[in-house]
């Protein structure tokens, strides 16, 4: 059995939390036979009695915190709730910003970066086969707020 005890400590990790009797690996190793002829005998005599020590048997368990989500895609989220909410105002309050929010101004543009409308990114939010209803749901500002509220909690 003191070769089992040899192969199964060589094939633990270095570098591992020390338990409530802060023996590591390290020290088990380098004590080499006596170590392991130390903890072949106590596996021995556990196996033989068929009673585990109290101490051996306890274990610590620390709960670690959660990592937080993806913050640049909450970021993106929320950024994209305030452009919607905005969009609604905008379209039931101001006639120049509702025009050029949608896109339908007229004159021409110098060449370069192609115009991004808010109405494209949140269409693209709100999902596909909501595209026709954005203008007639920011009319109904219940519906403007649960169609946002929905999207939001999908995560999209």
């Amino acid at each position: 059995m003191k070769e089992e005890v040899e192969i199964a400590i060589k094939k633990m990790k270095h570098g591992k939390a020390t338990g409530p009797d802060n023996i590591s690996v390290e020290l088990i190793e380098a004590l080499e036979d006596f170590g392991i002829g130390k903890v072949t005998h106590l596996l021995n005599k556990i196996y033989d009695t068929g009673q585990i020590p109290a101490d051996v048997s306890k274990s610590n368990f620390i709960a670690l915190p959660k990592k937080p989500a993806n913050k640049r895609r909450s970021l993106v989220r929320t950024i994209r709730k305030r452009q919607a909410t905005f969009l609604g105002h905008v379209i039931r309050r101001a006639k120049l910003k509702h025009l050029v929010t949608t896109g339908k101004f007229e004159g021409k543009r110098s060449r370069g970066r192609q115009r991004e409308k808010i109405m494209d990114g949140l269409a693209t939010w709100l999902g596909p086969g909501k595209v026709s209803n954005i203008l007639a749901a920011v009319k109904d500002r219940d519906l403007w707020r649960d169609m946002i509220a929905n999207a939001y909690k999908q995560g999209t």
